[in-house]
């Protein structure tokens, strides 16, 4: 049976990025990529698989 995923996108402000990433990571999510965002700011894509 194939893995099923769901995704999320944040912001990350520059100052707090390890600390974003580090809850999210607590919460089972994996970082996927980090991109530029509007702006100064950058975006996280992340994906963790789903429990169905």
């Amino acid at each position: 049976m194939a893995t099923t995923w769901e995704y999320a996108t944040v912001p990350l402000i520059i100052h707090m990025t390890k600390a974003i990433l580090d809850q999210w990571g607590a919460d089972g999510w994996e970082l996927v990529q980090v991109v530029p965002g509007p702006g100064d700011g950058l975006v996280a894509y992340l994906k963790r698989p789903t429990s169905a």
